[in-house]
């Protein structure tokens, strides 16, 4: 290849190369070729050569030995050489590199150049890659040029004054006055500039945000000029007067109506007119309606405005473009909770886009209509989540569910329908529920007696029909056992009885127990229904010790543990048999999304107080209590306190036998074994909670424990913690319990981090929280200064 060559001509050659080794070899030869005549004195072709080297950048070859040509080239006198000069400073430079700040004063000189397309290429330049540095010496010439008649210099010195306002935040209170004059120009180009130059002062500084807050009459003003005026070709777009500037209005306006009431009173017959006046039938018209909508639900605009607002993100729902439809039901998702009413209005076109084809649209139409569930409507929303349910993606049957059964919980009309919404449920999707599922239902079957037949019945004919589903499986188990008396009884009220025989049960039973499709989870509850079976019932108790009497030998351990137990219960204590197999109380829900038996917590508390308070002193009789007593110090022992729930106290031994306090050996630990380890809340934000409570390993070792929790209406996903220390610390963070948080605080993740400080350096660490919630990721950093219990 010739050094002469010209652009086409290299373009044609490299794109004429059939594989990327022949490819690579015509650009090493260019380069090299370049390379020379770059080191050349006189070199008439400079400009040409660097047109090729920024040609050769795009393809993503290294083009860095140009750098100095472009600063060479930016000194020119010569404006076709500036002009590429300054397009290679834009590609090949940036603020990280020492070269740019060797253009600084070269882009001086030509800010003050009488040419205005000189002064155009300096300001596009340094808006462009202009480093805090240089924009921290050319403000002051940049302000001067938003003062110039020439309003092509106007509009590019305004948008060169944003990109010096983001680089240094210090330097808007420079351009402030400035900008509010550009507002009355006539030129749209400036009008822009001057704009989006207010947006980034009102959002970076709150004084500059109130001083500008007296322009919404101008601006209103000029937005009104835009809505009612008549075609103008050098503007109009499909109809629509610049609707970029008017975009961009209303942006600004979203800012300065912000929690002000006098400014948002400013504004709203302006939205109002935009609203009723732009045509929804084009692209363009929807991005102006869809802007002046989220306007008006952020300022405090009027009722009847924001009812206009939710009308029109209707409309968006019935659109044939799909995203349009997805940020009509953003915008509805963010404002269903203040504007609930109006959003109702439009349940049926939003249960509707559940049938479209795009799953991000699905998505966030089942959101949307999960939200919309209340008291009022609870049966045909559910009516028509359970259909969406039976044939939505696979991805999608998790959130469905729970968000179902948290409805279900919050606005059942009835019992009844309450656990007939949950068994259709687990009927559809058993296999995507949460684990919570089962205790939960559980928990619900139990507290309603008068439908213990009615349930019994239903979930045995669910059973006999389908296997495959395990939460459902499980739950009928736990219930065919409970109240297995009534399934054989037939009579229910609720429902057109079945006879079924003790045969009939025992048979489904055993076909949960062999099936391969049952994990050793539902096994289990399998075996122990049948277990309980056999005081139900009165033919069959061999065949269920019979049954029992196999999985004695299991590979399975806990269910061979269990079938050891009942095995037991037959041959040794027999006679407990009816008493250990009795119906299972009233299970009480002692905390959001667990049950237990009793009221375990407080119990245990009150009853250690109790225990404490009547502790007596008592004299030892001999040397074996002060041996056993390790950590009572030269106090005597406490006495032995009876059993948690029972009336009277154990007999204890007297002061001549050593047998009573021997077998009491936690009797003087029960104090201090209830104090619990310190913690505090390090993060508390949108819902998510995040707890620290450290433990002291060693002199220079510490062990905490990072408690993560939920307390929203939405499960968490991709739930991860970072953690940061000092680098004299060294830190091992060991696997997390989980990655997701359920809704409502359902349940915990839980996460342990060890660290190790040899030099006693003042212990911090930094935690990086990261989510993702309703499809939106979420990002959060907290510094930690105290550790509980360390002093620190």
């Amino acid at each position: 290849m010739s050094p002469s060559v010209p652009l086409q001509e290299m373009i044609r050659a490299i794109r004429s190369a059939r594989t990327q080794c022949e490819e690579r070899g015509v650009i090493q030869r260019e380069c090299a070729t370049i390379r020379a005549q770059f080191r050349q004195a006189d070199n008439e072709g400079r400009s040409h050569n660097l047109a090729k080297l920024l040609y050769v950048h795009m393809l993503g070859y290294p083009a860095h030995f140009g750098q100095m040509e472009c600063v060479r080239m930016i000194a020119s006198p010569r404006y076709s050489e500036k002009r590429v000069g300054y397009l290679g400073a834009m590609m090949l430079l940036d603020e990280k590199q020492d070269a740019s700040l060797l253009i600084t004063n070269s882009i001086k000189n030509d800010l003050a150049n009488s040419n205005q397309y000189v002064q155009s290429l300096a300001l596009c330049t340094l808006a462009c890659m202009g480093s805090a540095e240089m924009c921290r010496d050319l403000a002051p010439e940049i302000n001067r040029l938003l003062r110039a008649s020439n309003s092509y210099i106007k509009k590019k010195a305004a948008l060169c004054a944003v990109h010096i306002v983001r680089k240094v935040q210090d330097l808007g209170e420079l351009f402030a006055p400035s900008a509010r004059c550009l507002l009355t120009e006539k030129n749209h180009g400036v009008l822009h500039g001057a704009v989006v130059l207010i947006t980034e002062l009102c959002e970076c500084n709150p004084e500059s945000l109130e001083r500008f807050r007296k322009t919404v009459p101008d601006l209103v003003q000029i937005m009104k000029g835009l809505v009612i005026s008549g075609y103008s070709p050098d503007h109009d777009v499909a109809g629509i007067s610049d609707p970029f500037l008017q975009v961009r209005i209303l942006r600004l306006l979203r800012i300065l109506g912000h929690n002000n009431e006098a400014a948002s009173d400013a504004m709203n017959d302006l939205l109002a007119q935009v609203a009723t006046n732009t045509d929804s039938t084009k692209t363009v018209g929807n991005a102006v309606l869809y802007e002046t909508v989220l306007t008006v639900l952020d300022i405090k605009s009027e009722s009847g405005l924001r009812v206009l607002a939710v009308n029109i993100l209707g409309r968006f729902l019935l659109n044939n473009d799909r995203n349009i439809r997805y940020i009509a039901m953003i915008s509805l998702q963010k404002i269903v909770g203040t504007d609930h009413n109006a959003v109702q209005r439009h349940r049926g076109t939003i249960v509707d886009c559940l049938k479209d084809q795009d799953a991000s649209v699905k998505r966030r139409a089942l959101e949307l209509s999960l939200a919309l569930v209340s008291a009022s409507n609870i049966r045909s929303m559910m009516k028509e989540l359970l259909s969406f349910l039976s044939s939505c993606p696979p991805e999608l049957r998790s959130q469905t569910a729970s968000g179902i059964f948290i409805a279900a919980e919050r606005y059942a009309p009835s019992q009844r329908w309450h656990i007939d919404t949950i068994l259709h449920v687990l009927t559809t999707a058993g296999g995507d529920v949460r684990d919570e599922t089962v205790p939960n239902l559980i928990q619900l079957i139990t507290n309603t007696s008068e439908l213990h037949c009615y349930t019994v019945h239903k979930l045995y004919r669910a059973l006999h029909n389908d296997i495959s589903q395990q939460p459902l499986v499980q739950v009928a188990c736990w219930c065919i056992g409970e109240y297995g008396d009534l399934l054989l009884r037939g009579e229910c009220q609720e429902m057109e009885p079945v006879q079924v025989t003790e045969d009939d049960v025992l048979d489904v039973l055993e076909v949960v127990l062999q099936s391969h499709m049952s994990s050793p989870s539902t096994r289990g509850f399998a075996l122990t229904a049948t277990m309980k079976l056999s005081t139900r019932i009165t033919e069959n108790v061999d065949r269920i010790r019979s049954i029992v009497s196999i999985y004695g030998s299991c590979i399975d351990v806990e269910l061979q543990q269990r079938a050891v137990e009942y095995n037991a219960l037959f041959k040794k204590y027999d006679h407990m048999r009816a008493a250990v197999l009795e119906r299972m109380p009233v299970i009480e829900k002692n905390s959001q999304g667990h049950t237990n038996g009793d009221s375990t917590g407080e119990t245990v508390k009150e009853n250690l107080a109790v225990k404490v308070k009547q502790a007596e002193p008592q004299q030892a009789a001999n040397q074996v209590c002060d041996l056993l007593d390790l950590l009572g110090g030269s106090e005597p022992p406490l006495q032995s306190s009876p059993a948690l729930g029972s009336t009277a106290p154990l007999p204890i031994g007297t002061a001549g036998t050593a047998g009573g306090d021997l077998l009491d050996l936690l009797g003087g630990l029960e104090p201090t074994a209830i104090m619990p380890a310190p913690t505090v809340s390090v993060y508390d934000k949108d819902g998510v909670t995040v707890t620290l409570s450290c433990e002291k390993q060693s002199d220079s070792g510490l062990s905490i424990t990072l408690t993560a929790s939920n307390s929203t209406d939405s499960d968490i996903r991709g739930f991860t913690l970072q953690a940061a220390v000092p680098k004299s610390v060294q830190l091992h963070m060991k696997a997390p319990s989980g990655d997701s948080l359920p809704a409502r605080g359902a349940a915990k993740v839980t996460q342990m981090v060890v660290l190790n400080n040899p030099n006693k350096v003042n212990l911090k660490m930094r935690l990086r929280i990261s989510y993702t919630s309703q499809g939106s990721a979420v990002q959060d950093t907290v510094q930690v200064d105290s550790f509980p219990g360390l002093g620190h």
